[in-house]
């Protein structure tokens, strides 16, 4: 009989962990985020994208402001007042009708937080107009946030493709020259620090000349590396009081993400950003259905990410 190691026993139980202990969980806390993916396809396809977003993956197709209204109506109904709305991809800006649902979006008076690549999708005659209008009409409740995987060129490039680095820079100073509120989401590379990834990013923004302050965790978010096939240790009840971490601060305590998968007839809602595939985090069809319960920690970057890594998507 073959006898299965340590490593391939963890984050199967979502109960218990591979060496029998109570697995941590995270019980909802309420709304302060609510995230659309409005698709894995992507002009462009990143070494270590953590959702494999390319030119050819629809797993999870272009939702509609039909998808959208649903949601919306449910974060109304709640009458906690404005919430924050994140838009993620893929590359938004390829979404037939991403202009129609931010529009939605910031009429009922609820904040953007849109992630972009900014590279030709958003630089495209159409969607320039549309944003220039809505930055207009309701440029204080929105912040582009861009994606960057280096402040250089050349570690930028070795993950994103040849070229890339300028056409995100070219992206960035535009949404900068047209006073649009922006911030960067970048990575540190595994042979620098945080204070060096800082320096690095500083010696860019200002080189560019956005009104972007480095030391500012919201403006300059820093994400923790995801390497598919990790094996981080596994989250137990004790650890909140060991590592001192509240979990009323990850992010399934406050946040949910709709994606709609090719092939099926409705959208559905999953625990948070990172596990768009993993239908053991698949908690429903309705905002209400996906609050019900807490959320079991059995996924090796609900360690990595968000309890060792303290990373949270949301501003």
């Amino acid at each position: 009989m073959v006898q299965t190691t340590l490593i391939e026993q963890k984050f199967q139980d979502p109960f218990v962990t591979a060496k029998g202990e109570a697995r941590g969980s995270v019980d909802w806390r309420g709304l302060k985020t609510l995230w659309l993916n409005t698709g894995t396809l992507c002009n462009i396809e990143c070494v270590n994208c953590y959702i494999k977003s390319s030119p050819t993956n629809d797993d999870l197709v272009y939702l509609t402001l039909g998808d959208v209204t649903p949601y919306l109506d449910e974060v109304d109904g709640l009458g906690e007042g404005t919430k924050e709305i994140g838009i993620t991809g893929g590359e938004p800006f390829m979404c037939p009708e991403i202009l129609a649902i931010i529009e939605a979006i910031l009429e009922r008076g609820h904040t953007l937080l849109l992630l972009t690549n900014a590279m030709r999708p958003m630089m495209r005659p159409r969607i320039q107009t549309g944003l220039l209008d809505l930055q207009g009409r309701f440029g204080e409740q929105m912040v582009l946030r861009v994606s960057m995987d280096h402040h250089t060129e050349l570690l930028h490039d070795a993950e994103r493709g040849g070229g890339s680095f300028a056409l995100a820079c070219e992206g960035l100073s535009w949404l900068s020259e047209h006073g649009f509120n922006v911030a960067i989401a970048g990575r540190q590379a595994l042979a620098e620090n945080e204070t060096q990834a800082r320096a690095g990013y500083a010696t860019l923004i200002e080189r560019l000349g956005l009104n972007i302050d480095p030391s500012d965790t919201r403006q300059l978010v820093l994400f923790p590396e995801m390497i598919e096939g990790d094996s981080p240790p596994e989250i137990t009840t004790a650890c909140w009081g060991i590592l001192d971490v509240d979990p009323a601060d990850m992010m399934c305590a406050s946040q949910r993400m709709v994606v709609k998968r090719k092939g099926e007839a409705r959208a559905v809602v999953t625990a948070c950003t990172l596990l768009a595939y993993d239908k053991r985090f698949e908690l429903g069809t309705s905002l209400k259905e996906a609050t019900a319960k807490p959320v079991q920690l059995n996924h090796a970057w609900c360690a990595s990410f968000c309890v060792l890594g303290g990373g949270s998507c949301s501003a």
